[in-house]
């Protein structure tokens, strides 16, 4: 069962001062069998009271209103976490479409987030539905030939896209960061009728090296018939490990943004992401992020705009 210790700073930074910044979070973990807070303390420059509430996806999410005038907004989780493989359960091979099918029948939820997004370049996702089917009627193994295909026809490549990312450009880029290979899968498997969902969370970093380790991280539940939901992440081609710590689950990255919301002011904003992950052995893995993002009210003449607060992409 290993432990782990993250420290997850994000800082907002203004060219001149702000108000009324309406916040909410979505940084704590996700309740679940595979893993366990052990502890977890969450801060905010100026300590505006938190309001919690259990949002429509089951996520726990906290929001807050700094209502002062302020040149910096700092949220700062301290949080010591502990994973854990669950041997019971084996992943069902021999479950498929009309297993499926029965568990959806009387299931909202399931049929929600079975549905498909509209995009331009559809063909190319019918053709990828078509060569991880083939030879197969397995949810779980259309799953697993659904990761594979995108961790080997896809680049791993920062850069190149953006939180607003759409599956057409990501198509287009044949790259992106974990947070469009989850959006891509997530169109693929929602293509062919198969709930699944995006998770934020984080990865911590082991010895194989996994990609986007140490960061905020993205991957897909996708639903098993016999098993239930299963974590896969498309950008390492891997079923989710004990490596894997979740923090929220919907439809899309909107739906379980880590930090969003709006500001009043004029001003120009910088975001910054500090994400450390401490073991056991008192080894420790850091990595900042700075996404610059520039706000500009519409008519300089007006003195206070509504602004929405930068987003970080998950890598």
């Amino acid at each position: 069962m290993p432990v782990f210790k993250i420290h997850h700073i994000t800082r907002y930074e203004y060219d001149r001062q702000v108000r009324e910044s309406i916040n909410e979070i979505k940084i704590f973990p996700y309740r679940c069998d595979e893993q366990e807070t052990r502890s977890q303390q969450v801060t905010v420059s100026t300590n505006p009271d938190i309001e919690y509430f259990t949002d429509y996806w089951g996520n726990l999410t906290g929001v807050f209103n700094v209502l002062p005038l302020h040149a910096d907004l700092v949220i700062e989780s301290r949080l010591v976490v502990s994973t854990q493989d669950n041997p019971a359960r084996q992943m069902p091979y021999n479950t498929g479409f009309t297993e499926l099918q029965k568990d959806k029948q009387h299931n909202i939820r399931l049929i929600e987030l079975s549905q498909s997004d509209a995009i331009q370049n559809q063909a190319a996702i019918e053709a990828i539905c078509a060569a991880i089917t083939q030879n197969t009627n397995s949810i779980a193994g259309i799953a697993e030939k659904c990761a594979a295909y995108i961790f080997h026809h896809f680049a791993y490549t920062k850069g190149i896209t953006n939180i607003e990312t759409t599956v057409d450009e990501i198509l287009a880029h044949k790259g992106g960061v974990c947070q469009d290979f989850a959006h891509l899968m997530l169109q693929i498997l929602n293509t062919l009728h198969i709930p699944a969902r995006y998770v934020s969370g984080y990865i911590c970093p082991n010895k194989s090296g996994l990609r986007g380790a140490g960061a905020t991280h993205a991957w897909v539940d996708v639903y098993v018939p016999g098993y239930g939901w299963a974590g896969i992440d498309p950008t390492n081609n891997i079923w989710v490990s004990n490596n894997h710590i979740k923090l929220a689950v919907g439809r899309h990255f909107n739906d379980c943004s880590p930090i969003r919301g709006t500001f009043k002011g004029p001003a120009k904003q910088k975001l910054s992401v500090y994400v450390s992950v401490g073991y056991e052995d008192g080894h420790i893995f850091e990595e900042i992020n700075n996404v610059k993002m520039e706000v500009s009210p519409a008519n300089p003449k007006v003195e206070v705009t509504d602004h929405t607060i930068a987003g970080q992409q998950q890598q």
